[in-house]
């Protein structure tokens, strides 16, 4: 854990997954730079959906309870969860090609010096989260904050311009450099694949197979404390919202978890933050095989076409030929 334990390792190494996976597949589009990182925020939110609703009903975490940002939740998932990873990888990606452009001066897909693409991505990763916190600022603090809209709504709001600019990019005619009609699959995209596989397969497994009651979570999570006193909640527009300061273990709305695993049933203790936490059965296990199953087959489908059914790995043609073009000049100087 980092950041005053608010950073776990596995974040670390999951968002890049997610990000240059969704990347590389919409990189193949051939998409205009202004509609690219749209795609591939959308393409990160698809990647998610199976990570997010698993782990949280099997107790990989657990959420705040009455947060507002994350209050309104889908199968125990904040909306806003969705909302973020959408804003921030599209935030990322934008910084990560701008910089690109700025610093290497080299071809979209070619490499550059390590110093230069370390610089890049540190700068993107600086400027990414302001972004994506640029985001949420016309559509979910107004309508959320202010006129108590469900986040649900803001979310299909961000999700449908987001679609929009994406779909209206597709329309337009692809100018290409390169004239072969050939459809290329390099080794690496296999290794793509490969991990896609495993990701939709363990989830879609891990809901069909096993059973959050049997889950018993040790760990960090909210502290329980008195219910009566809560904290403060700045937003972006200045309005100062309020949650519970402490988890109320005697009126909490997380049905995904509770402590009938403990001895007698009786809860932790007030101020306790590392405590342990029970797993509950779903209450529809049908219909949770079926949102994952139907999330996964959604999810192959976007990325096979993607991968398979677009520009293909031609679009890395162009990066190949201009360092080969250079390797030969090199040699033909020192010859």
């Amino acid at each position: 854990m980092f950041l005053g334990r608010r950073l776990p390792l596995h974040i670390i190494m999951l968002y890049p997954c997610f990000i240059y996976n969704a990347s590389i597949a919409v990189g193949k589009m051939r998409l205009p730079r202004w509609a690219e990182p749209f795609a591939v925020g959308l393409c990160v939110v698809l990647t998610d959906i199976p990570y997010d609703i698993v782990s949280v009903n099997f107790l990989h975490w657990t959420w705040h309870d009455t947060d507002p940002n994350i209050y309104d939740r889908h199968y125990w998932v904040p909306w806003n969860s969705y909302y973020f990873h959408a804003c921030f990888a599209a935030g990322f990606i934008f910084w990560f090609h701008f910089t690109r452009r700025l610093i290497c001066k080299t071809e979209k897909w070619e490499a550059d010096k390590l110093p230069k693409e370390l610089l890049c991505t540190v700068i993107a990763s600086l400027l990414g989260a302001p972004s994506g916190i640029l985001l949420f600022l016309p559509n979910y603090h107004p309508l959320h904050d202010i006129f108590k809209v469900h986040s649900e709504v803001t979310f299909f709001i961000i999700f449908t311009v987001f679609l929009l600019i994406v779909w209206t990019a597709d329309r337009q005619p692809k100018h290409t450099k390169s004239t072969s009609t050939e459809h290329k699959t390099y080794w690496s995209t296999w290794l793509l694949i490969l991990h896609l596989f495993i990701h939709y397969g363990s989830f879609l497994g891990i809901v069909s197979f096993m059973k959050p009651e049997n889950e018993i979570a040790i760990g960090l999570k909210e502290p329980i404390g008195p219910c009566n006193e809560y904290a403060p909640v700045q937003t972006a527009f200045g309005m100062v919202l309020k949650k519970r300061k402490y988890l109320c273990v005697t009126d909490y709305d997380e049905k995904y978890f509770d402590f009938h695993c403990l001895p007698n049933g009786k809860p932790p203790s007030h101020g306790a933050s590392w405590y342990t936490a029970c797993g509950v059965p779903l209450p529809n296990y049908v219909e949770y095989v079926a949102i994952i199953a139907t999330i996964c087959l959604l999810g192959f489908g976007v990325y096979g076409n993607l991968h398979f059914r677009s520009g293909g790995d031609a679009v890395f043609d162009s990066a190949t030929s201009t360092t080969q073009t250079k390797s030969k000049k090199i040699k033909q100087k020192r010859n």
